[in-house]
């Protein structure tokens, strides 16, 4: 077998090449189906709401750990070749660089055409917040937190898994955030079901959060961008978020940019007061989007070099 870093290096050269086409078998997707059928089968069994969902989260680490393992294994008893290609694949499937880029640009350009109503849809795809009432600053300031705080969830934290584990590891990491995002809700139903996995979300996601943001103060200034706003913004700001983690990037993205972020939303027609973060210097606006899908890639270059360099030096 390849190094796990070479192996990494390549899933994330994929990624950036192919994305994610929905035609293509998708392990996420699988992991969310599992999980749903092991909160129906834990809550069945098991009266406790929180040990049910103790038991959902070690049913489904269980499968998408050995799952991965066992499609590597099966590929390397096939040939070095096969094993190489399956631990590539299930790598670039825990990536999402390329598909957060392409849909944040996509609310980018219809705001440039002028179309709200188009903005408006396309950043509902990417955000929880109602949108049928934003104007284009609330539209780019709601796409520009997406693509700060996915920076860390879909990309930097994959990858710094996938460097300690391989796909094993990356596979595990993407079935802890994906149950964040299915149970990890303070309502009634999953308040207390889905502690468990909000918490161990939260604890994956502690380093590679605060590494992501460093880095992303240290390209802002290679790139153009606020490099001491970043790092006061970030200094500042970064725990202002329920989230330990979510506010890291976002502040440092605010500070880089120069730009308001938080603040109150509506979410499923309830309106949510959530700190600002960041100084309006400038009204968030289209081309903030493009500034950010900049500093996005600048910053997961950095933080892959890193993640590379460091995993050289230890081995």
């Amino acid at each position: 077998m390849l190094p796990i870093e070479l192996l990494v290096c390549i899933a994330f050269v994929v990624d950036l090449l192919c994305g994610d086409p929905r035609w293509l078998p998708h392990p996420i997707r699988l992991i969310g189906y599992v999980a749903e059928k092991a909160e129906l089968v834990s809550r069945k069994h098991i009266k406790s709401e929180s040990w049910a969902g103790f038991i959902t989260v070690l049913l489904v680490l269980g499968f998408s750990g050995g799952g991965a393992l066992l499609v590597v294994e099966l590929g390397k008893a096939l040939h070095p070749i096969a094993g190489n290609l399956a631990a590539v694949y299930l790598l670039y499937t825990t990536i999402a660089l390329k598909d957060l880029s392409k849909h944040s640009l996509d609310v980018y350009d219809a705001l440039r055409d002028n179309d709200i109503e188009r903005a408006r849809n396309r950043v509902a795809m990417i955000v929880g917040r109602q949108t049928d009432k934003l104007d284009e600053e609330g539209i780019s300031r709601a796409c520009v937190e997406s693509v700060s705080e996915n920076l860390v969830d879909g990309i930097t934290a994959p990858l710094f898994w996938a460097m300690i584990g391989g796909p094993v590891g990356a596979m595990v990491y993407k079935a802890v955030n994906t149950m964040d995002s299915m149970f990890g809700y303070k309502n009634t139903r999953y308040l207390n079901f889905g502690k468990v996995a909000a918490r161990l979300d939260d604890l994956c996601n502690y380093l590679p959060a605060r590494v992501t943001a460093f880095m992303v103060v240290c390209v802002s200034g290679v790139m153009g961008f606020d490099r001491k706003g970043a790092w006061r913004i970030w200094r500042r700001d970064r725990r202002k978020h329920a989230s330990p983690n979510s506010a890291q990037t976002e502040a440092a993205f605010a500070g880089a940019l120069g730009i308001r972020m938080g603040g109150p939303n509506r979410y499923f027609g309830t309106l949510v007061e959530k700190p600002y973060i960041g100084e309006p210097k400038d009204a968030a606006q289209a081309d903030h989007i493009r500034q950010a899908n900049q500093l996005l890639y600048g910053a997961t270059f950095a933080t892959l070099s890193l993640f590379a360099v460091v995993r050289l030096l230890l081995a």
